[in-house]
């Protein structure tokens, strides 16, 4: 992307009502650091836990169509939004901007309530589209359209308020919300006097809770980026530090794990095998833009098999999803001008249909 042209007019949507809030702030400043001042005019819309959305004081990256005031002319979808704020200002802005990254993790932000949001808006939003992402979003979801592809993914049954709690698995297992990320209200299960208190915690989180199989063998992740024809970058294998799985100390804290890519001991097929399978599980749910996909490498049979694919994984310069494209020979700056395109190309694209 040349910088002698105007440049790219972007608000970064962060924060959200989840308990991922912080770590979606944590994103969304480095995404904002990141863009280059000489190529994208950019500006940042804070959610709050409480849903109100805001321009914070003090932000000074403003887009200067903002600058010169409110315009007389028809107003557009995204000015006219019932957007829950103190002033027109945050619909003014989204009227304003030529993308919207929505850098917002869990509920409210990455399934797909935000992405309906924009798509009424009429303004080009990075990454998977609303239905895509309530798939995602949804473990208990996704694992069927998985199931029904041919696509092999990791084993789980479903769990709502009222049911038999069971596990068919053994010991250990995993219980989890369907529809929550970043390990919150996750618990390694041991022994079947635990599963009842794990089922529990799991439905405080929403209505489904999965009992999922545990997987013996190489944890691993592979990025996904592109639109119609997307490409995966290398696999790299989850190492975590201060547990014996990959809980959110792990994920958020210092020095919680490391990422090794290419994972070693997993042979070339395996990794050709893993990348393949990322991207076929990208376009089985309708993704574009980008997503990372966890999966896990079975020590028994060295079978690859899928687990989750996050659509909006997270996205400080040190995130995994970062990291696995610089392996690949994408940095960071780069990868950011070309999630910035790419909704561009989207939005072009879908102009010729007729709705």
């Amino acid at each position: 992307m040349s910088s002698s042209g105007p440049r790219i007019r972007v608000a970064v949507l962060m924060g959200g009502r989840s308990s991922e809030h912080t770590i979606s702030l944590a994103s969304g400043e480095s995404v904002l650091e990141a863009l280059d001042p000489e190529r994208y005019e950019a500006v940042s819309i804070e959610i709050g836990r409480d849903g109100r959305w805001a321009l914070p004081s003090g932000n000074g990256r403003v887009p200067g169509a903002l600058e010169a005031g409110p315009s007389e002319a028809e107003p557009r979808p995204s000015e006219t939004l019932p957007v829950p704020a103190e002033s027109r200002a945050v619909a003014t802005t989204l009227a304003d901007v030529e993308v919207v990254l929505p850098i917002l993790h869990g509920p409210f932000g990455e399934d797909g309530t935000v992405q309906g949001l924009l798509e009424l808006a009429d303004v080009p939003y990075v990454g998977a589209g609303h239905g895509a992402s309530y798939v995602c979003m949804d473990k208990d979801v996704f694992k069927s359209v998985m199931r029904d592809k041919g696509i092999p993914v990791t084993r789980s049954i479903t769990l709502r308020d009222g049911d038999e709690v069971r596990n068919p698995y053994g010991y250990p297992v995993f219980v989890k919300p369907a529809q929550l990320g970043s390990s919150i209200g996750i618990t390694k299960v041991r022994e079947e006097s635990e599963l009842a208190a794990a089922v529990e915690l799991a439905l405080r989180h929403g209505e489904k809770a999965l009992v999922e199989e545990f997987v013996e063998g190489v944890e691993i992740e592979v990025g996904v980026l592109g639109n119609l024809e997307p490409i995966a970058s290398l696999p790299g294998e989850v190492l975590a530090h201060f547990a014996d799985w990959y809980d959110y100390s792990s994920k958020y804290d210092e020095g919680g794990s490391d990422l090794i890519v290419p994972p070693p001991g997993v042979s070339q097929e395996q990794i050709e095998r893993a990348q393949t399978l990322a991207v076929d599980a990208f376009r089985a749910t309708d993704c574009e833009g980008m997503a990372r996909a966890d999966m896990f490498v079975r020590a028994d049979d060295g079978q690859v098999v899928v687990n989750e694919l996050n659509t909006i994984p997270g996205f400080t310069a040190t995130s995994f999803y970062a990291r696995l494209f610089e392996a690949s020979g994408i940095p960071y700056p780069q990868l950011l001008d070309r999630i910035v395109e790419l909704p561009i190309e989207r939005y072009e694209r879908r102009k010729r249909y007729l709705f």
